[in-house]
């Protein structure tokens, strides 16, 4: 697990996609608002949420294994103790990093598991704050 500035630097300078895991069509909702901001960036934002079928303009996916395509980092709107079962699809799928939102942690086997997989994993920090904060 890291919280390293370099590697959080280098996560978003390389990124082009990202799964939100939690993304919600309601524009208060600050999953919305990151989607949103993460679209002005220039990163293709695929949503990730079973209950609904497009959110900012894109096609939504029930779960991370239904993507048809590469993606490069997976940020987590979920509950602390969903952050596992993300790590393990985003392993499963080859995804290289997972980025948990502020309040959302992960726990010791999710951070074993990525480890032992070579993935970055960033939790408990905004992306967007810390791509304003880095890249802006």
């Amino acid at each position: 697990m890291t919280n390293n500035d370099e590697q959080k630097k280098a996560l978003l300078e390389n990124a082009q996609v990202i799964a939100v895991v939690g993304l919600s069509d309601n524009p208060d909702r600050p999953s919305n608002r990151i989607g949103r901001y993460l679209q002005q960036q220039g990163y293709k934002v695929i949503p990730v949420n079973p209950s609904l079928t497009e959110v900012l303009g894109e096609k939504c996916y029930p779960d991370l294994q239904s993507i048809p395509c590469d993606v490069d980092v997976v940020d987590v709107f979920r509950r602390s103790e969903e952050v596992y079962n993300i790590v393990k699809a985003a392993q499963e799928k080859n995804i290289p990093a997972v980025w948990t939102q502020m309040g959302v942690r992960c726990n010791e086997a999710s951070q074993k598991l990525a480890q032992e997989h070579n993935m970055t994993l960033i939790e408990d920090c905004c992306i967007m704050r810390e791509h304003q904060r880095l890249l802006k």
